[in-house]
């Protein structure tokens, strides 16, 4: 799914019953899944996102359909992926629930679990996505007037026992904010105020991914915004330690798309969880770390003005940063952004991007020295100075190195 779309860009759904029906007739031979419909038995139906996503005119270069049988959901899934090469996964046994994989494409199949489809639908997170397409009839079912909801850009649940149920679909709904950019039923904002503490009862695993998705949206700033509105992590953090800014006075735009897939997401990540959080949730190290040295530079700098910074902080700031400091620059005033952007899009720039004329190697052969603190101290300091172009050339460095070892190695009696 491509990410960061204009602010508060639309996109007019189809909203036609026959248009609808037509065009996922169209989509699953287009895509080529329609070689299972052959092994679904009488009764079943398409539920969900994928006929969300036609509905909203979306391309997604990766393809999940949702599928209700009758009954014997394993059976039918087990057929199919031995019939057609795919990896079989059991994703509740007890449920009935299966998951084949394909190179382009997955598919979820369930059973029925209550005496209609409509039954069934009514149980369902959002009214978006609790419309079914029957394989049989080629018609629309729509108990909950989803595509009415679609055209909106509502989200709406039918009952609060639908989050109750499953609470993980209260943090769903800042998925679909940040991907869709939809709107929050008013009843809805109570139920997520009522209920946000039953996200304790939800795997971590399953919130980190959700979590994931958000930050990776469209619309990330916005959902990220409501999140800390309604205090929805407070149930694991509510003490930590804060760094909120405010979203909506930011300027987007002046990074470019990659620049914006590659940073923004840490910067959002650092915007509603702290290092401590991160780890429970089963965040990567490298996640943990990242967003570790985005806090303590942040406080550093809720201390001293930016100008305020000595040569030796000012250095180690970049060199600490280098590798994601776009996801910081936000966190400067204004005024900073463009001028630390170009900086940092230029790799030849000595202080943005930080190295050193003279190797490791080199140092210790010319200057007589070992492996050590003091060699890891000499390398800093030569960089430092190549940063700030005092050093031109490699005879240099070897001789400021040598002035260095003697007012700085360790003298013996």
């Amino acid at each position: 799914m491509h990410i960061i779309k204009k602010k508060n860009e639309k996109v007019n759904p189809i909203i036609d019953h026959t248009l609808i029906n037509n065009e996922i007739d169209r989509s699953i031979k287009l895509n080529n899944w329609d070689f299972i419909l052959s092994f679904l038995p009488s009764g079943s139906y398409l539920v969900g996102g994928y006929i969300r996503d036609i509905i909203l005119r979306r391309v997604n270069e990766k393809i999940d359909v949702d599928i209700v049988v009758p009954k014997n959901a394993i059976e039918i899934g087990k057929n199919i992926a031995d019939n057609f090469k795919g990896k079989f996964i059991i994703l509740d046994d007890v449920r009935e629930i299966v998951r084949i994989i394909f190179k382009c494409i997955t598919i979820d199949i369930a059973n029925q679990i209550s005496s209609s489809i409509e039954i069934d639908l009514l149980t369902r997170d959002f009214s978006m996505n609790a419309i079914a397409f029957s394989f049989e009839s080629k018609l629309l079912i729509d108990p909950l007037n989803g595509i009415k909801d679609i055209q909106l850009s509502l989200l709406r649940t039918n009952s609060k026992q639908n989050l109750i149920d499953d609470p993980l679909r209260i943090l769903r709904c800042f998925r679909f904010i940040s991907e869709l950019n939809f709107n929050i039923d008013d009843k809805l904002k109570n139920y997520l105020k009522q209920y946000r503490n039953q996200l304790r009862l939800v795997a971590n695993e399953r919130i980190n991914y959700e979590i994931q998705r958000i930050i990776r949206g469209g619309n990330a700033s916005l959902s990220i915004s409501l999140i800390n509105k309604f205090k929805i992590f407070d149930y694991i953090q509510s003490a930590r330690d804060s760094i909120l800014i405010d979203l909506n006075k930011i300027n987007f735009e002046q990074f470019n798309q990659l620049e914006k897939e590659q940073f923004l997401p840490l910067f959002f990540l650092c915007q509603i969880l702290d290092e401590g959080t991160l780890k429970e949730l089963t965040f990567s190290k490298s996640e943990i770390l990242h967003i570790k040295l985005l806090k303590k530079w942040k406080r550093i700098l809720d201390k001293k003005n930016i100008y305020e910074l000595n040569e030796k902080e000012r250095f180690d700031l970049h060199k600490e940063l280098e590798t994601i400091l776009p996801s910081f620059i936000l966190f400067l005033p204004e005024i900073f952004h463009i001028d630390w952007l170009s900086r940092w899009r230029n790799k030849d720039d000595k202080l943005f991007h930080p190295s050193n004329l003279v190797k490791g190697n080199d140092v210790k052969k010319y200057l007589k020295i070992n492996d050590g603190p003091i060699l890891g101290k000499l390398m800093d300091y030569l960089s430092r100075e190549f940063a700030f172009n005092r050093l031109n050339n490699f005879d240099e460095a070897i001789y400021k190195g040598k002035q260095w070892i003697q007012q700085n190695a360790p003298k013996c009696d």
